[in-house]
């Protein structure tokens, strides 16, 4: 009977599954042999609820809304700090040239506790990066400075001060009567020259300025956005670093539980009532967790080390966090909302905008060399000669003799490079294309700041509901383990299921540290990449103020000894071998 109505229900079921398909055939069908007519009315409704597609072609230029050489908003942005508070007035940066030669200089004498407001603190004043992008910025201000000075003048001078002496002998012959005469001369001679030369019309230097200030104003854009790198990148070594903290602190729970199933096992075991086997479980999971403590106290070292080498700290400092991990806040702003703040703040989309402008005024600057110049130029000189000249040699020079002559010209210069090759027309259109090129790239780059923004959104999303998740998959194992420890202990089960318990709960405490850790740097991300800073708090919670135990029973007691480090080739296994 059973068996009949089953197969009347799965009959029913293929039925109505070829109903619904006729159905949505058919209607396919109206839809595709349907009028013009019928179709109106809905793109109608579609264009009036919001749904319609969009013309692409009536979207806003960015040289539109931001202009063809947009300027950096210092006060878009809060300045890098540049001095260190009392508190951490001894963790200065290390001197840039400075290299430890010995061993003492690099040992670690302190592990320094630091907050994430002190970590980007330190970060803003000592980070060789970021004073490095500082430098670049002074260097665009200098060239544009230099470029600037075609406005003005040059004024040059010269002088020389030379010595002249010669002597001659000549012979004449007069009436058969031979005359000689000899002479010599010796004189000081000064030399004043002083040129003025000033293009009045130079093609060249109005473009060349253009470029130069362009320039600058992408450097400090560039300085702007290796800032927020710089904090981002701290506060994402910072949680990395409380995640190897929490690391840690699961794998000692671990080992701690570990020792407690060693134990239990081992007195079961002298009390008659359990195998050898599970001893033997008991010590290889102990050995596992010991291994997996073992790596995360190593990647605690390295990601404090990480941070130190972020922060330029003393050669003998170590940082470590000193905030408890938490969840940041609550994103506030809308998907759409944080795009379209993404798009206005965004500074590499500027840079990419003063690129078109830069090329397209290099090739305004490459077109010059085939145009008219008109110089005026006003040239001075003095000489003036001390001496004498012609005497013979029987007289003395007479110095107290002198001469003085000066000379001042004007002149107006024009100079035209008619035909050069066409290397000037090759190289506008060169730096033409160059300005098409950039505007590639900035869809490009705007296609990637969307992407990048939507990533961490859902990420964001993701790693809330992993929050919740993982914390319900904590509870429920460390019930588990609880419950298998009781069974174990009444004789109910074996060791393998406290095993796989335990097993089951380190993985949860994982997941949900590794859930913590993307929720806060999908957190940052959003905040650097839209410059929002709508985050809502988390509601207080009313805690107790003591310490819960995060074990079961007393493992939060049961010490860990130190295993020496012995060398790898003096491993048991090899000497069982």
């Amino acid at each position: 009977m059973r068996l009949i109505t089953a197969r009347l229900f799965l009959l029913a079921g293929v039925l109505a599954q070829g109903c619904t398909g006729v159905l949505a055939q058919q209607s396919l069908e109206v839809q595709q042999h349907g009028s013009s007519t019928d179709q109106a009315p809905a793109s109608q409704d579609a264009e009036a609820d919001g749904s319609a597609l969009i013309d692409q072609s009536t979207l806003p230029s960015a040289i539109e809304l931001k202009g063809s050489r947009p300027r950096v908003d210092p006060s878009a942005v809060k300045p890098a700090a540049t001095s260190l508070p009392e508190p951490l007035s001894s963790l200065g940066a290390t001197p840039s040239l400075a290299l430890p030669n010995k061993t003492s200089e690099v040992r670690i004498r302190e592990l320094r506790p630091l907050s994430l407001s002190e970590v980007e603190q330190l970060a803003e004043v000592n980070s060789p990066s970021l004073k490095a992008a500082a430098s670049v910025v002074e260097q665009a201000k200098s060239n544009l400075l230099a470029a600037l000075s075609a406005w003005y003048p040059t004024l040059s001078l010269k002088s020389s001060v030379n010595f002249a002496g010669d002597e001659g002998r000549s012979n004449s012959e007069n009436y058969q009567q031979i005359t000689e005469e000899y002479t010599f001369r010796e004189e000081w001679i000064t030399n004043f020259d002083a040129t003025l030369n000033w293009n009045l019309i130079d093609p060249a230097r109005v473009p060349q300025i253009a470029s130069a200030r362009d320039t600058f104003e992408k450097q400090r854009d560039t300085y702007l956005i290796a800032l927020r790198d710089l904090r981002l990148n701290a506060a994402d070594l910072y949680f990395r670093l409380q995640r190897a903290d929490e690391g840690v602190g699961i794998g000692q729970n671990a080992v701690r539980a570990s020792l407690v199933s060693l134990r239990d096992a081992q007195s079961r075991l002298q009390a008659g009532v359990a195998t050898k086997l599970e001893v033997l479980e008991a010590e290889t999971q102990l050995a596992r967790d010991t291994q997996s403590l073992t790596l995360a106290l190593a990647q605690q070292n390295t990601r404090r080390r990480n941070l130190a080498q972020l922060l330029d700290l003393p050669q003998d400092v170590t940082p470590t966090a000193a905030d408890p991990v938490q969840i940041i806040g609550i994103w506030q702003p809308s998907l759409e909302e944080s795009i379209v703040a993404a798009y206005a703040f965004r500074e590499e989309l500027d840079s990419l905008i003063l690129d078109i402008s830069i090329n397209n005024s290099n090739a305004n600057a490459a077109l010059a060399a085939v145009q008219p110049v008109i110089n005026l130029t006003n040239t001075y000189q003095a000489i003036r000669r001390e001496g004498q000249s012609g005497v013979t040699i029987d007289n003395s020079v007479d110095w107290t003799q002198h001469s003085w002559t000066s000379a001042n010209t004007v002149g107006l210069g024009f100079t035209w490079n008619i035909f050069d090759g066409g290397r000037a027309w090759a190289q506008y259109r060169q730096n033409k294309q160059k300005a098409q090129q950039s505007e590639f790239e900035f869809a490009s780059k705007r296609d990637q700041v969307r992407l990048e923004v939507e990533q961490s959104f859902f990420n964001l999303r993701a790693s809330n509901q992993d929050i919740k998740t993982t914390s319900i998959g904590v509870l429920s194992s460390r019930e588990s383990l609880r419950l298998a420890r009781l069974r174990f202990q009444a004789g109910v089960t074996t060791q393998r299921e406290v095993v796989n318990n335990q097993r089951d709960l380190k993985q949860a405490k994982t997941l949900y540290a590794d859930a913590m850790l993307k929720y806060n740097q999908s957190m940052i991300q959003l905040s650097r990449r839209t410059g929002l800073d709508q985050i809502a708090a988390c509601d207080s919670l009313e805690l107790s103020n003591k310490k819960p135990k995060d074990d079961l029973f007393d493992s939060a007691e049961v010490p860990i000894k130190p295993s020496p480090l012995n060398p790898a080739c003096k491993a048991s296994i090899l000497q069982a071998e």
